[in-house]
């Protein structure tokens, strides 16, 4: 097969999650732990950093990644869902996985994944791990695709575990609770091994600090590991400074990532960053630090969060897509600073509480629903009927193409455009 039948294949032999949503989920690390086995337990083969949460864990990924290339380390990053090409899922040193890799793991290994009936995020997984063994990783920064104690990345053995936070998602599967979600992601954790927890809360707190107890694993929360100070913009960057509190360590550093909820997600990493530091092998400069997070879309071709497309008129795309996300995604649209109108071109996934995530957004903008090319899209009629009852000013075009047709015929310089709800959307419109 050619990379393009390879694809096909995947794709119809192995729906992903990301396409057809819950029929594509199949929880349980029997199959993932017996292929790898067979093809010579690769994700043994370097140190990993096991990245769950529910917002943010792409985004601290791929700050780690950033800094740990920058420190000079050979990196592995997997991340999910991808945007426009399959293979960024999997990068070393950011560069994507070439297209003969991946036909050549599927042509060597098709019979026993079909033997095994592996999902389509089971068959990527052990994918990343054979590949990093392959390229010499050193690190690999591996974040899990669903939950976190029955995901299929959950045979790693890491350095270092991490939860950015818990938010009310994917209930049919993880439990319909924050204490219920939390022991599924805390299902990461691992014996002896350091958590650190991006966000504290007294919703969840008790349940992690229970697991780590019972694993004599150290449970650090980054919001008490470093303290946010003054942050603002400083031309095509974010200027960001924190307080290490376990000895009063100023930090003052230029982020790339201009989405305000990133600077959380900057704690996060530096907390991480700092334990590995002082706990492992592994050597982490501050120069390797600022020098990264400076540069991580460079570094590792990270996209869709935040981005900037244009700045007359403001284009930004984001791929929140859950209430919890949309919160911060809301909180800075509502702080713009241009005086102009504000459009906003959304579609969302059906399985998403949709209704919460609109009633979050501001009531002054003007909103272009769409659909995007997914089974799994939200009908227009459903949108429209929640729009309705939230009194939005909006209208609806049956194509993400359409959708941003309509909202360019609409834009003066001084104007603003979002576009997000789903990944789906956001990718369809970096593809066009």
């Amino acid at each position: 097969m050619n990379y393009s039948e390879t694809l096909d294949y995947l794709f119809s032999s192995m729906p992903s999650f990301q396409q057809v949503g819950g029929n594509a989920y199949k929880p349980g690390l029997e199959r993932i732990s017996e292929f790898c086995h067979l093809i010579g337990n690769p994700q043994r083969n370097y140190f990993v950093i096991h990245v769950a949460g529910t917002n943010g864990k792409g985004s601290v990924s791929n700050m780690l990644a950033a800094v740990l290339q920058q420190a000079g380390y050979q990196t592995g990053l997997f991340t999910s869902p991808h945007l426009v090409d399959f293979r960024e899922r999997i990068r070393v040193n950011g560069e994507m996985i070439s297209k003969q890799k991946v036909v050549n793991f599927v042509d060597r290994y098709k019979a026993d994944m079909e033997r095994l009936q592996l999902s389509f995020f089971e068959m990527t997984a052990a994918m990343a791990f054979d590949y990093f063994a392959q390229s010499d990783v050193e690190v690999a920064v591996i974040e899990t695709g669903l939950g976190g104690r029955l995901d299929a990345t959950n045979i790693v053995q890491p350095v270092i575990s991490v939860i950015t936070n818990i938010g009310l998602e994917h209930t049919e599967y993880l439990g319909d609770s924050l204490p219920k979600i939390a022991r599924e992601k805390g299902g990461i954790i691992k014996k002896c091994t350091p958590i650190v927890v991006g966000e504290k809360n007294p919703n969840y707190n008790l349940v992690l600090e229970e697991i780590a107890a019972d694993l004599r694993s150290d449970l650090i929360y980054a919001n008490e590991a470093f303290l946010l100070g003054e942050c603002g913009f400083e031309g095509d960057k974010q200027v960001v400074t924190m307080t290490r509190t376990r000895d009063n360590y100023p930090y003052r550093v230029r982020l790339d990532l201009l989405g305000e909820y990133q600077r959380q997600n900057l704690v996060t990493a530096a907390t991480v960053l700092d334990t590995l530091h002082e706990t492992t092998p592994l050597s982490i400069s501050r120069r390797a630090f600022v020098e990264g997070v400076r540069e991580v879309t460079k570094l590792t071709s990270f996209r869709g969060r935040w981005q900037v497309l244009s700045e007359q008129p403001l284009v930004v795309c984001d791929t929140a897509h859950n209430e919890h996300g949309i919160i911060e995604v809301s909180r800075q649209l509502k702080s713009r600073t241009n005086r102009g109108k504000l459009l906003c071109v959304m579609g969302f996934c059906e399985d998403k509480e949709f209704s919460k995530m609109l009633a979050q957004m501001p009531s002054d903008a003007h909103y272009i629903f769409t659909q995007a090319a997914i089974r799994r899209a939200a009908p227009l009629d459903r949108v429209s009927d929640v729009a309705t009852a939230l009194a939005l000013d909006f209208e609806v075009a049956p194509t993400v193409e359409e959708a941003i047709a309509k909202a360019e015929q609409q834009l003066s310089d001084d104007d603003m455009l979002y576009i997000g709800g789903s990944t789906f959307v956001v990718a369809e419109f970096l593809a066009s």
